[in-house]
């Protein structure tokens, strides 16, 4: 059963209800002692970086979630669940993260290298290209996902970079490595390659389900 992370930024309604179409199992939590007997979890966010750190500190999740991370149970954050993944973030002052993948998250300049200037945020469906290899993509074809974000990744380990979009930059938008995901875009919103992927996601959770 797949644990959502419920520390009060996150849209809980739009995954869970992604969740009952593939008819995957799902509770959504607060709990710590819940959440680390779930068989993957799900951190999901929208709004500020800093605000969603200290709601993780506050409550005890962001131990909860590394120790999770540890027992080999894979992990999966969507949107600004992604980006707190990741090592730090300069959104509203720097602020650490999870640290569980390297990189720091930076915001869109909204001045391209030729001196245009440019949207940000970054709102609407983006091509995504594969970068490299994984599990996620098993059966999958490249194809368009919805963005909502003025905040993206930039992480110097191109092997964390699962598949990737252009909006003046090289935006990761599926990252991973060993049982830690995330999605920058909005799957449960993204149509049928979104709910590929996140079908994709929670095989894992049975495969290892079934070994154990």
């Amino acid at each position: 059963m797949i644990g959502i992370i419920d520390y009060g930024m996150g849209n809980l309604f739009s995954v869970s209800k992604a969740l009952e179409r593939l008819q995957v199992p799902y509770f959504i939590s607060d709990n710590k002692d819940e959440l680390l007997a779930a068989d993957s979890l799900l951190l999901p966010g929208v709004g500020s970086f800093k605000d969603a750190m200290e709601r993780l500190n506050d409550l005890g999740l962001t131990d909860m979630i590394k120790t999770y991370v540890e027992s080999g149970r894979p992990l999966l954050g969507i949107c600004l669940g992604m980006q707190l993944l990741f090592e730090e973030s300069e959104e509203n002052g720097l602020t650490k993260g999870l640290g569980l993948l390297p990189g720091k998250v930076e915001r869109f300049s909204g001045i391209s290298k030729e001196g245009t200037p440019y949207k940000v945020p970054h709102m609407g469906w983006n091509k995504i290209h594969f970068n490299n290899q994984s599990t996620v993509l098993n059966d999958i074809e490249e194809d368009y996902v919805y963005f909502v974000h003025s905040y993206y990744v930039n992480t110097r380990v191109d092997e964390v970079v699962i598949a990737s979009s252009e909006y003046d930059v090289q935006v990761p938008a599926v990252v991973g490595r060993g049982n830690v995901f995330g999605m920058q875009f909005h799957p449960e919103k993204s149509s049928k390659l979104g709910m590929e992927l996140l079908r994709n996601f929670t095989k894992l959770m049975e495969e290892r389900v079934t070994q154990s």
